[in-house]
């Protein structure tokens, strides 16, 4: 296994990666720590202390999970049957056994809707909580006039810590699709490239990465696949654009090049020069909590196995690692490459590949933190770029059916944070195909996950040319405390 970056022209041990800790602080430069640091906004007393905003790109069938219509015309309905919850009168799919049993401690939101079926916009829309196309959008390549992610102004508007853990993070990869393209609005944008959020990358990009891996991954049309060379890998952190791990990698180990570092310091400890960013680099590589919170080696098993021995229990299980490490805000992507983009043979691969794992370890996340008292602190959020269409068809004569993009609705999870259990917002017509009552928008959806960081509605940001923009561009969603 070996740390990878684009800057990087020898590559090291991942083991080295491990005992060093948080690798993306070891390319700093003598003023570079500064671009790692947030501008700071006053903020409010903060609902929840974190944020974990699992994204499933692709988008997942609101039909097939939390919204079915078991009444619709078979056109429509899908093969599915539905359950009984925990929670009177709210019944979802059948292959969400776990979160059927826990519905007590999460609410939902059936009318989150916006105007795009477009992967790339919807995804532009939901990871910045903008419905608004930006000038210059591309949907090949994320542009600097791109909105700024969610992330990336937790990045850089929330308070910086003194053990310079990073407000944000995103993890286990950045989306990609299938043909190599990276996905706008994941990134800084606007908001100028030194606030991208930090990227701790674990499962590579594979044209092959559908489902979680190792037991769950399947290709859209001929199902289970394995594939050998796929492996969760010991993180590293892929620093802010123009930061560079050049200047101590070349050719040494990243032992190597801490204690080189320190020799330095050392040196430079009398100069007046010496830029006090730097000791506080060393400071967060000599945190040994910090070290832990990048690691599963010293997991328990028994943990482990509740979560699921794939990328969607381990990217969850580090997620509350992290949070409990004090990151404000973790992106998870359980699956790249647009995996519950279910065109075809939905049912069968929403069956035996999508859904057992993410109710697997979405469950155990949100029982682990209600078990030690943190589930009221940190806010779960659980949603895709969009929904999938009421009506049910297959894209050539020949390959099983399942639903297009569909941008009119789509469900949304909701946990901890203030949330109150047991809840339902909106309500779709009954073919699940528009909002008839309490629809919600990506900015009541991003505004929803700043006050729950704290942040105040009067908060601005600046754009790169110093151009001020309010920070909430819609209201918190009502009804969920």
């Amino acid at each position: 296994m070996k740390l990878t970056n684009r800057n990087l022209q020898h590559p090291v041990s991942r083991r080295d990666v491990i005992q060093a800790g948080a690798v993306g602080l070891l390319g700093l430069g003598m003023n570079h720590l500064s671009a790692l640091q947030a501008m700071t906004a006053a903020t409010q007393p903060a609902r929840a202390k974190s944020v974990i905003y699992i994204f499933l790109s692709g988008g997942l069938a609101q039909q097939e999970s939390f919204d079915m219509k078991p009444d619709a015309p078979m056109e429509y309905r899908g093969d599915f049957k539905s359950i009984r919850t925990r929670t009177p009168g709210l019944h979802i799919c059948e292959h969400l056994p776990n979160l059927a049993r826990i519905s007590n401690k999460w609410s939902l939101v059936r009318s989150l809707t916006h105007g795009s079926s477009d992967h790339s916009l919807g995804h532009h829309i939901m990871l910045t909580g903008s419905s608004e196309t930006p000038l210059g959008f591309s949907p090949s390549k994320p542009q600097k006039s791109d909105h700024p992610s969610i992330a990336a102004l937790a990045t850089a508007l929330l308070p910086k810590r003194k053990d310079n853990l990073p407000p944000a993070i995103v993890m286990p990869d950045k989306l990609v699709h299938r043909e190599g393209r990276t996905l706008a609005g994941q990134f800084a944008g606007t908001l100028g490239a030194q606030h991208d959020p930090w990227f701790l990358e674990m499962s590579p990009y594979h044209p092959k990465h559908y489902g979680a891996y190792p037991g769950y991954l399947f290709h859209h049309e001929r199902g289970f696949e394995k594939e050998d060379t796929l492996r969760f890998q010991a993180p590293h952190l892929s620093l802010p654009q123009g930061l560079s791990l050049d200047r101590v990698l070349d050719r040494v180990s990243l032992r190597d090049a801490i204690e080189k570092q320190n020799e330095d310091l050392t040196k430079l400890a009398g100069d007046e020069a010496f830029d006090s960013t730097r000791q506080a680099a060393i400071g967060l590589l000599s945190n040994r909590k910090v070290h832990d919170a990048f690691s599963l080696e010293k997991v328990d098993p028994k943990l482990l196995d509740r979560y699921g021995r794939h990328s969607f229990g381990w990217s969850l299980l580090m997620a509350k690692n992290l949070v409990q490490s004090g990151v404000r805000l973790v992106q998870v992507n359980l699956g790249n490459n647009e995996t519950w983009d279910t065109h075809q043979a939905a049912w069968p691969n929403l069956k035996n590949f999508l859904l057992p794992p993410m109710d697997q370890a979405v469950s155990a996340l949100i029982e682990d933190l209600d078990a030690s008292g943190q589930l009221e602190e940190t806010l779960i959020v659980m949603g895709g770029e969009f929904g999938r269409t009421p009506k049910i068809k297959s894209i050539t004569a020949t390959a099983l059916p399942g639903r297009d993009h569909w941008g009119h609705a789509q469900s949304i999870l909701l946990a901890g944070g203030g949330i109150q259990g047991g809840r339902v917002i909106g309500e779709t017509d009954k073919i699940g195909g528009y909002p008839i009552s309490d629809a919600q928008t990506p900015e009541n959806f991003a505004a929803t996950i700043y006050e729950a960081l704290g942040l105040p509605r009067e908060t601005i940001w600046k754009d790169f040319t110093g151009r001020p923009h309010t920070l909430y561009m819609g209201s918190p969603i009502g009804g969920l405390t």
